[in-house]
């Protein structure tokens, strides 16, 4: 079985979960999308509103906002994979419980290891303590580490650019730094420290 057809199937199991209270709730399930052979993958917390009418990541202002950051290192949402740590809309786009991030987990994992990406970016502050324990976005954005087999470059969301200019020229010039870091070894990077299990020791469910 291919990537592909990994992913696909994936997200047919994620459109049917009913592991956790979020799927009382929601009106779409959005496991994600993109190319499934990408070498860059974009990781945010959540759906909103859009994303669970549509079922598909990243497709509001913010999403917007991330593809025309995409477009300055001449990259299209087709060239990426793109997906959520929860993969249905916490109700009034509320933080995601402990045990809903818990019962998405292996879904996360399985994606990130059919894709095989070369870099992780978490958009955000949620995303980015999914991967590493006591990672602060204020302080690990623009910075690539060694995650296991992976490199982790977290950014701003960038609904909270959308929030601020100076958040936005921050996020821009991160953006500008992926081409450089695609072109390097993760062996080239410290490794990231606190780090919780990566996608390669999580139980499987493919």
């Amino acid at each position: 079985m291919g990537n592909e057809d990994l992913l696909k199937r994936i997200s047919v199991t994620v459109t049917k979960c009913q592991k956790c209270r979020l799927a009382r709730t929601r009106t779409k399930a959005v496991p994600g999308e993109g190319n499934p052979k990408a070498q860059v993958i974009f990781i945010g917390e959540g759906p909103g509103f859009n994303e669970d009418q549509q079922g598909r990541p990243f497709v509001g202002a913010a999403g917007q906002l991330l593809g025309e950051l995409l477009s300055i290192i001449k990259m299209q949402r087709s060239d990426v994979w793109i997906g959520n740590v929860v993969k249905c809309r916490p109700p009034e786009n509320r933080e995601p419980m402990v045990d809903e991030v818990r019962a998405c987990t292996p879904y996360l994992d399985d994606q990130i290891k059919a894709i095989k990406p070369k870099v992780i970016i978490p958009l955000g502050k949620h995303a980015l303590e999914h991967f590493i324990k006591e990672g602060k976005i204020s302080r690990d954005h623009g910075v690539a580490r060694a995650f296991g087999n992976y490199i982790i470059y977290p950014v701003y969301h960038p609904a909270a650019a959308l929030r601020s200019t100076s958040v936005k020229r921050v996020l821009e010039g991160d953006f500008k730094k992926i081409p450089e870091i695609l072109k390097k070894d993760q062996r080239d990077f410290k490794a990231a420290t606190s780090v919780k299990k990566g996608p390669e020791s999580q139980m499987s469910l493919i």
